[in-house]
């Protein structure tokens, strides 16, 4: 904590109005193995302190990976230097929403450290997974996992004083069938596999052992099931599909730095205006969304983001209207409400930027037995193939590893190659069914991407079944 401290003094003695620092120690480890073998180990140790520092109307950022008073101090010093440079543009004073300034420690539950589990009976798992995996006649197998122990402090010139530690893991396997000129891929437990604030139990609970043969025969199945049909039809999704729809067509899209302008790298900026907050129709009564770094085990749960904001939960979309954004202290001062904390940033050398937290959709009053006994005539989908979204995350296209037809309220073949099309205000307004609590499952996606210089963040999808009217399926191109 020291170092932080001596981070915030540099940059308040060299002019800062307002100055925070954290210091952070990240230790990770990830293993992959393909048809049995194992492909690589990746251990990595990462350390070092980030200052901001803010004068006028601009940031100034800098860090070291030299962990001293001395260093830190300096680090500040630095921040403010280039927060002075930029505020040379003409602008209004940057303001901060108000947060309470708080002395504390909080930790990630954690039943079994995943770091001290052997690395033999880790590859052991990846090696015998891929190993069924092709025992159905498929090509290629593959199985990975990831770890994250991340420990950081924070302290800010209005006196926070935060230290917290994360533990995050999990992993995917993949079975891909080649057949005369087409391949075929399923994935568990979807395509980004499954992570969370969670230790090595979180891995013992997905059983993959239990479904690397499903997942194998499957993806041979595949390969001579007839193609997804080119229609408009009712369109139930599984909970991991609608994961990812609510990730590119909700989270980014209410990220307040792309609605005002100031980010666009990587997913573009935001087809909503502020002046519609609260009066715009985002979906059909049924869609409630929010974003909620308060979930147990999920990945995008923490104690305070890395502004120091507790974490808590906001309500994003309500009863089917556009309510709230993700925000960060100075865009939150700008838009007029509280600070959202949502503000991360990935690693100590990275300015921390608006990132979703777990943004999912809380579950409705149906079941998925009861989506498909109702629907007359549509298509199942489920498991994310692929994604297409425009720079406003407005219009879309996706792909899912697999489809069944349903028929008379019954699931009938399995069909392969299917997509679907949508305008996100249009797709969310034709929800009519949405999962019970049940069928929650709070999806972890450890790879989004934002901002330049790049940064990955961790974000978590609580998701369930749910069935749209009328959607285009079965799009080419």
């Amino acid at each position: 904590m020291e170092y932080a401290v001596a981070g915030v003094e540099g940059a308040l003695a060299a002019g800062a109005r307002y100055a925070d620092a954290r210091v952070m120690e990240v230790r990770s480890e990830a293993m992959s193995a393909q048809n049995g073998d194992i492909q690589a180990l990746r251990q990595r140790e990462r350390a070092g302190v980030g200052v901001r520092a803010l004068i006028g109307s601009s940031w100034g950022f800098f860090a070291t990976t030299e962990l001293g008073e001395a260093a830190a101090r300096q680090a500040g010093m630095r921040a403010a230097e280039t927060a002075r440079a930029s505020a040379r543009v003409p602008g209004p004073d940057l303001e901060l929403a108000a947060v309470p300034a708080v002395t504390d420690h909080w930790e990630s539950p954690c039943e079994e450290d995943p770091l001290a589990v052997s690395l033999s009976e880790k590859a052991d798992l990846l090696v015998g997974i891929t190993r069924v995996g092709l025992e159905a006649g498929a090509q290629l197998a593959l199985a990975d996992y990831q770890i994250w122990d991340t420990r950081k402090w924070f302290a800010s010139s209005e006196g926070a004083r935060i230290s917290q530690r994360i533990r995050e893991c999990g992993g995917e396997m993949s079975v891909t069938a080649v057949g005369d000129g087409e391949t075929q891929r399923r994935s568990y437990p979807g395509i980004r596999g499954q992570y969370g604030t969670s230790g090595w139990e979180l891995m013992r609970r997905l059983d993959f052992p239990g479904n690397a043969a499903r997942v194998g025969e499957e993806a041979v199945a595949l390969l001579s099931a007839p193609p997804c049909p080119t229609t408009t039809t009712d369109l139930v999704l599984g909970s991991e599909q609608m994961a990812l729809q609510i990730h590119e067509s909700v989270g980014h899209a209410t990220e307040l730095d792309r609605i005002l302008g100031w980010e666009a790298a990587f997913a573009g900026t935001s087809w909503l205006d502020l002046s519609q907050l609260g009066s715009l129709r985002f979906g059909s009564d049924l869609m409630q969304i929010t974003a909620d770094a308060t979930i147990p085990g999920a990945l995008g749960s923490f104690g305070y983001d890395d502004e120091g904001t507790p974490a808590h939960r906001v309500d994003i979309v309500k009863d089917g209207i556009w309510v709230g954004v993700l925000s960060g202290r100075d865009s939150a001062a700008l838009a007029g409400i509280p600070a959202g904390g949502m503000v991360r940033a990935d690693g100590h050398d990275r300015i921390p930027m608006v990132r979703m937290t777990n943004i999912g959709l809380l579950p409705g009053p149906h079941s998925l037995e009861e989506m498909i006994a109702e629907t007359a005539d549509g298509i199942y989908m489920d498991t994310n193939r692929s994604w297409s979204i425009d720079d406003r995350r407005l219009n879309f296209q996706f792909g899912c590893e697999v489809a069944w037809e349903i028929k008379d309220g019954r699931l009938g073949r399995m069909l392969r190659n299917p997509t679907y099309t949508g305008i996100s205000p249009a797709f969310w307004g034709s929800m009519d069914m949405v999962g019970g609590a049940a069928e929650l499952t709070n999806w972890g996606t450890p790879n989004c991407g934002k901002g330049q210089p790049a940064q990955i963040g961790h974000t978590g999808h609580p998701a369930v079944p749910c069935r749209f009217r009328g959607v285009r399926v079965g799009v080419r191109g």
